[in-house]
């Protein structure tokens, strides 16, 4: 197997926190599937401006020399995590290395999503309390990597516990939800599981349309779903679909499935999105109360 630059393959953001050690072991699972290498990356912000009128140059110098030498003890605690969560299969090992970058979070995790296959994250990091709201790595991460972004929620299966739960996928008829449609095709693929393709034929509540255009809102949500799986079944004939069709809030129904998933599958935005628009409220609303593993589509 060749070896793993940074920026190629999967890479994990890692603060040292059990959410990113969660991460950690789901990226594994997810490394080994693709059969591709995995990076863990530290990011250590600058100090403070405030800093410099309080500290001398040399003592500047002396904390960020500290906070870099402590990113380094998280990443060789986050390699031991990954080498631990690697299950005692024949064949190559994984290729596993890690690298500590001097600068801001965000800005780093999105320029090395430019070659990257898959951006793995925790909700959030180290200092933040159960069930609070998606960390601001996380958020940033989702709305401006150039590559598919995972937000693990809970705690990946094990070897000796696999997963047997379906992938469940949005479905809009969007070029990010075609593309979101591809990647939970290979995810059911890869894992051997069932794949449940989810379309609303509103974003709003339909509940009070009258019988003859709710008649028309279904046909025309069966064809956007049907148009929207055409060819991918052939492609994928180990992988059954199960087409669930539902009139309102998508998000709704979303978040609701994914209580009996392993993954859910968004496109970053929807209908009428372009790109470099913000995060869908869908998307938005599914990647901070799921329960389970997100993977956001994005593309460069």
């Amino acid at each position: 197997m060749p070896s793993t630059t940074v920026g190629s393959g999967i890479i994990v953001g890692v603060d040292g926190s059990p959410a990113s050690h969660d991460a950690i072991r789901w990226a594994v699972h997810a490394a080994k599937m693709r059969n591709i290498g995995l990076t863990m990356v530290h990011a250590v912000p600058p100090l403070p401006h405030g800093a410099a009128e309080f500290v001398s140059a040399a003592g500047r110098a002396a904390l960020q020399k500290d906070r870099v030498s402590e990113g380094r003890r998280v990443i060789a605690d986050a390699i031991a995590v990954a080498r631990a969560a690697e299950p005692a299969t024949a064949g190559h090992p994984l290729d596993v290395s890690g690298e500590v970058i001097e600068g801001i979070p965000v800005a780093a995790l999105v320029d090395l999503s430019k070659a990257a296959r898959l951006v793995v994250l925790g909700p959030r990091g180290l200092g933040m309390i159960g069930e609070m709201l998606l960390g601001s790595v996380s958020a940033e991460l989702v709305r401006q990597a150039h590559c598919p972004v995972a937000i693990i929620h809970g705690r990946a299966p094990t070897a000796a516990q696999p997963n047997r739960l379906p992938v469940v996928v949005g479905i809009d008829g969007s070029e990010t939800s075609a593309l979101a449609t591809a990647i939970a095709f290979d995810e059911a693929s890869w894992r051997g599981v069932d794949l449940i393709a989810l379309h609303a034929g509103a974003d709003g509540s339909a509940l009070q349309l009258p019988d003859a255009e709710w008649a028309a809102l279904k046909a025309g949500s069966e064809a956007v779903l049907a148009e929207a799986l055409a060819g991918f079944q052939e492609r994928y004939p180990d992988v059954a679909v199960h087409r669930l069709l539902v009139l309102d809030r998508p998000a709704k129904h979303l978040i609701e499935h994914s209580k009996s998933a392993q993954l859910v599958v968004v496109g970053s935005h929807g209908r009428g999105g372009f790109a470099g628009m913000l995060l869908g409220s869908v998307s938005n609303a599914v990647v901070h109360a799921a329960r389970t593993p997100v993977i956001v589509a994005r593309e460069g």
